[in-house]
């Protein structure tokens, strides 16, 4: 090949297409705002702010997270201040933090997704990449035919078509795939219970719904099923489901439910969930549920756990507990025949 047909070939190969690229501007704000958050002990401050139940933290309780000095924290909430993602309000001697609310969509997308993706969980074992996944479209089947019996009300495809999407929707998030199907016979399960609800004859349904179904959804629908006794079923799930329940979390619902939180892991949300629902509890998700007639809507501005220290989730398990005894009293009151019902 002659260096001119080398060089005919090199320019087709290279032939410049448009660009979706964010813009210079937009690039440089976003550039400005990273490298703002670029510090541990700013990350761990923003944490704090997000994950607390108050909605703000005062500068003398995050002066609390690392040993440095007073000037050395203001430092670093002004940096925060100086690309919008802090606001401050003065109250006396103390100045008072919260999220920018132009902010709080990136910085909840920030702790609840980016942050515990790029942290190992101890003792968890890594995913199978999704070309290496075993075949379970056996077990599945399987699967499915063994619940459709236990549901002749429903046509066996419409069983067989919520198992596999079950199961898909679960393999998105899943860290080990050896748990996947005892994993999608329980949500598979839950999803048939939904569809096939008599609210006439049920006790009263709660559904808790955040983003990553990690943290506070789940100590929620705990809460509420301990408090309860049965007399109020709740359950929960996530617009953006995590792999794995928090930490602290898992502990908290250790103490809550013993044994059995061993069961609960991240679920997706969906419309069978929310029209099984009487009473659907958003928590820092906006609206991404779909709106049903008849559904009461509530929204509980709580503070978030996504890595927030184990003394700041047991104070947000605190204020949903408080608020769930609540609800817990509202519905009971108003749904009296239900206190008889075991």
């Amino acid at each position: 090949m002659s260096i001119q047909e080398a060089e005919q070939t090199t320019t087709e190969a290279c032939s410049p297409v448009a660009t979706h690229a964010i813009g210079l501007e937009a690039a440089s704000s976003v550039a400005a705002t990273l490298k703002a958050l670029s510090d541990p002990l700013r990350l761990r401050m923003l944490s704090a702010i997000a994950s607390d139940p108050r909605g703000e933290s005062c500068v003398c309780d995050l002066a609390e997270l690392a040993d440095v000095s007073q000037p050395t924290v203001s430092h670093h909430l002004k940096v925060l201040k100086d690309v919008d993602v802090l606001t401050s309000e003065r109250r006396g001697t103390w100045v008072w933090y919260r999220i920018n609310p132009n902010r709080r969509g990136a910085v909840t997308a920030l702790l609840d997704s980016f942050a515990p993706a790029t942290v190992s969980v101890p003792g968890e074992d890594a995913a199978v990449d999704d070309g290496l996944r075993p075949d379970f479209d056996a077990r599945v089947t399987r699967l499915a035919e063994e619940l459709a019996a236990e549901v002749p009300a429903l046509d066996s495809d419409v069983v067989l078509s919520i198992v596999r999407e079950s199961y898909t929707s679960l393999a998105r998030s899943a860290r080990v795939t050896s748990a996947l199907v005892p994993l999608t016979e329980r949500f598979a399960r839950q999803r048939l219970s939904d569809l096939t609800r008599d609210r006439d004859a049920s006790v009263p349904q709660v559904l808790f719904v955040c983003v990553a179904n990690a943290g506070r959804s789940q100590l929620a629908a705990a809460l509420v099923n301990k408090l309860a006794g049965g007399k109020v079923v709740a359950r929960s799930a996530g617009s953006s489901p995590a792999d794995v329940i928090h930490p602290h979390v898992r502990s908290l619902l250790a103490e809550i439910e013993g044994d059995a939180a061993g069961q609960r892991f991240p679920k997706p949300l969906t419309d069978d969930a929310v029209r099984a629902a009487d009473v659907v509890v958003t928590m820092g998700c906006g609206d991404v549920c779909p709106i049903i007639p008849g559904v009461r809507y509530d929204d509980w501005a709580v503070g978030d756990p996504a890595l927030a220290s184990r003394d700041g989730v047991e104070a947000i398990r605190d204020d949903i507990a408080a608020r769930v005894r609540t609800l817990v009293d509202d519905l009971l009151s108003l749904t009296p025949s239900h206190q008889e019902q075991p």
